[in-house]
């Protein structure tokens, strides 16, 4: 990140991980992770009360991840930087903490169970829409408000639109997440298949269980693959606007973007991607391949328009 980036970024990044570490700590009721995610959202919002100092006490010895219990007993450090930044930037990290929260509280709630025997699913198709905004799409109205307070050759952007393809450069990003980890999610009791949508294809949440019935998903599956590479397709009209001379905005918005396309083309050429027993991602020479790559063609819109074509080309549905 350029410098006056990295604080309102980095800070926005380790809170959002140290809440979402508090969701996924199973060891502890899910009533007892709602109510510290409740006091987390209160202070991200800069409100008086609450005791975060107790949520790490509560929370960090759970964790097996050195890295996460250590972020948890600094949150305090963390929100005290918070607190110094400059307004517009205190603004901008509060506001995108309150949707991620919310989107974490929502997690929790919609589906009440930890495994497969209390499966639930989402209801609608906006009802996954609405999941993606709130745990990424709202990243990108984050992103786009911050860099153009700090970067002057921004100065031209048009804030709304650019924020609203923003968003759907999150969306694709997490709609790549969620069909990549639908196996995982169902053994954890979560479906994010939308119930509605396979019921006319003759199925329940529940029979996603049994791999000799996932494949009748595929109809579904293939229509969720088509509506993530639209969202891509707007990632990539986003990156293709920054200035090239903003190259390391460019480089941290291409490699996501090119990082899921390639996840999304291993998910469409998989046999039975919702039954796959191993998560389904690009290699690590994969991933180092696409960073030489782009770290060579940033600043030419050819060769990033190529380098995308050739893998949104992959996704075959």
């Amino acid at each position: 990140m350029p410098r006056p980036l990295r604080e309102p970024i980095g800070l926005a990044y380790l809170l959002a991980r140290a809440s979402d570490t508090v969701a996924d700590t199973r060891l502890l009721p899910r009533a007892e992770r709602l109510r510290h995610l409740a006091t987390l959202s209160a202070a991200y919002a800069g409100a008086p009360g609450g005791d975060p100092a107790a949520l790490a006490r509560a929370c960090a010895p759970l964790q097996t991840h050195a890295a996460e219990r250590e972020l948890l007993e600094r949150i305090g450090e963390a929100l005290s930087r918070v607190d110094l930044l400059p307004a517009a930037d205190r603004t901008a990290v509060r506001t995108v903490l309150a949707t991620i929260t919310e989107g974490q509280r929502f997690d929790l709630e919609r589906f009440p169970g930890e495994d497969a025997s209390t499966l639930a699913a989402l209801d609608t198709l906006a009802d996954l829409d609405r999941y993606t905004y709130l745990v990424a799409g709202c990243v990108g109205e984050f992103w786009t408000r911050v860099h153009v307070a700090h970067r002057p050759r921004l100065a031209g952007w048009d804030v709304a639109a650019m924020s609203a393809t923003g968003v759907r450069f999150g969306k694709a990003l997490q709609l790549t997440n969620v069909l990549r980890d639908v196996p995982a999610d169902l053994r954890h009791g979560r479906c994010y298949l939308p119930a509605r949508e396979l019921a006319p294809l003759g199925l329940a949440p529940s029979d996603l269980l049994d791999p000799a019935r996932t494949p009748a998903a595929r109809r579904l599956l293939d229509r969720l693959l088509r509506e993530a590479l639209e969202h891509y397709d707007a990632g990539w009209r986003y990156t293709l606007a920054i200035p090239r001379a903003e190259w390391r905005m460019r480089l941290a918005c291409a490699w996501p973007l090119l990082i899921g396309l390639g996840t999304l083309a291993a998910i469409a050429r998989h046999p039975n991607p919702l039954a796959a027993e191993r998560p389904i991602k690009i290699s690590r020479g994969a991933v180092r391949a696409i960073l030489a790559r782009s770290s060579l063609t940033v600043w030419s819109d050819v060769a990033l328009r190529r380098e995308a074509g050739r893998l949104r080309a992959a996704v075959r549905v």
